[in-house]
């Protein structure tokens, strides 16, 4: 095995990139994988599911995080390693790779078993999900080759090799945009699930028209939505006021509370009201909720439990971000847990995009030529600004016909004005897509 094999093996399997890092004595199967001091590496490495592990001693709480894992064995097949996993430290906080070896057959045992300095861990994330890994010996050959790798980016502890790859998603995205941008007016629509072009009638249909021009499908599992980029709409008064609107970071349901035991229906009738403009027969539940607030009209109050504000640190692992009634009941709440398995991953890179609406006869759509591009983001961060109030929960939640025949629409929205997204992201641009 060479280096420029290796590459191809990655290649072959659909990665974008390569991440190496140069392994401590520390860094091995007994001590667990050092991969890094935040959770930044979430934002790369598909994890399918998180588990929140409680311990008595409040520095071993932590999340385990389950990935779909493969070895590259020097004969170019590929060994699976079903029990690897991440394990998060909340509280220093802190990430490090376990249980690779358990069950793979052809894993590299003798060199990620000994405390051997300067080995080279390999790294690569498939379009399928599956992360590819590969170990070489500090006098490898391949380690002779990498020494002399230039242009190497970096991404915390890691190292990046770009790989060859048919277009640059960055590129591709803004120039797609310069396209919708110079259309113009654009009838409203929105893509079925099979891709077919339907009309679209609602006044949410900012997002949807754009997705269809994207080519993006409705989808309900949290991977970003275009080459690896989280698409936003939102709408504006003006092109120039990019800074003054609200947007909708993303609508998880609850994972707990008496919304989850009880039911939809039960948490509208206990903590509703009736419909604002008279509607008969229907209650409502929305408003702004935010954290340490007690909600003049849900009489609800937003709590996160288990986040220091001033550390800007988890402190329990099983925290949530919950909502309170006055007699000390859980409403409703969203686990951490829950919420980090779709934030990092899907936000990681987020692409912020202006429109106007005109909704005089068929409703119609133009995008901005000024986009917001953030990229590298952590849930701390996320929680950072729930906790000083500019993320707030805003659902808009309805119980129709109550009487007769009920029927529930479900949105709960996590929302941000434009001007704090630079809080969530470690570097962000505006791009003038004329320029």
């Amino acid at each position: 095995m060479n280096l420029k094999n290796l590459k191809s093996l990655f290649i072959n399997n659909s990665c974008d990139e390569i991440y190496i890092k140069r392994l401590a004595p520390n860094d091995n199967s007994k001590n667990q994988v050092y991969f890094g001091g935040n959770f930044e590496i979430l934002n790369v490495l598909p994890i399918s599911s998180i588990e929140t592990v409680e311990a008595g001693d409040w520095r071993r709480e932590r999340f385990k995080a389950s990935l779909n894992f493969s070895w590259i064995t020097d004969e170019g097949n590929l060994s699976p390693a079903k029990h690897t996993q991440l394990i998060l430290y909340p509280k220093y906080p802190e990430v490090r790779f376990s249980g690779f070896l358990l069950g793979s057959k052809n894993a590299p045992s003798e060199l990620m078993t000994q405390r051997i300095a300067d080995r080279l861990l390999f790294i690569g994330v498939g379009k399928s999900g599956t992360v590819l890994g590969y170990v070489a010996h500090p006098e490898s050959e391949i380690a002779n080759e990498f020494a002399l790798e230039k242009n190497l980016g970096e991404y915390g502890v890691f190292s990046i090799i770009e790989l060859p790859r048919t277009a640059n998603n960055r590129f591709v995205l803004l120039q797609e945009l310069a396209r919708i941008h110079n259309q113009g007016w654009i009838d409203s629509k929105r893509l079925d699930s099979e891709g077919h072009i339907l009309p679209c009638r609602a006044s949410n249909c900012g997002g949807y028209t754009l997705e269809a021009e994207l080519g993006v499908t409705p989808n309900g599992y949290s991977e970003p939505d275009f080459l690896g980029w989280e698409i936003k709409q939102f709408g504006v008064k003006k092109f120039e006021n990019i800074n003054s609107s609200v947007i909708t970071l993303m609508t998880p349901e609850p994972t707990d509370g008496l919304y989850k035991s009880e039911g939809t229906e039960y948490f509208i009738k206990t903590y509703g009201y009736p419909d604002k403009l008279g509607r008969p027969d229907r209650m409502n539940f929305g408003g702004v909720h935010k954290a340490g607030e007690l909600h003049p009209t849900t009489k609800l109050e937003m709590r996160l439990i288990g986040f220091d504000q001033e550390s800007g640190k988890i402190r329990n692992s099983n925290g949530s971000i919950s909502l309170i009634d006055q007699a000390g009941n859980e409403a409703a709440s969203w686990s951490f847990s829950s919420m980090l398995l779709h934030w990092n991953r899907k936000h990681d890179k987020a692409c912020y995009v202006p429109s106007l609406s005109d909704t005089r006869g068929d409703r119609k759509y133009k995008y901005g030529n000024n986009v917001i591009l953030g990229t590298g983001t952590d849930f701390q961060l996320f929680l950072g600004q729930m906790a000083n109030g500019n993320i707030y929960y805003d659902p808009g939640i309805k119980l129709e016909n109550m009487s007769t025949n009920p029927k529930i629409k479900k949105r709960s929205q996590f929302r941000i004005k434009s001007r704090f997204l630079t809080n969530l992201y470690k570097k962000n641009e505006i791009i003038n897509l004329t320029e």
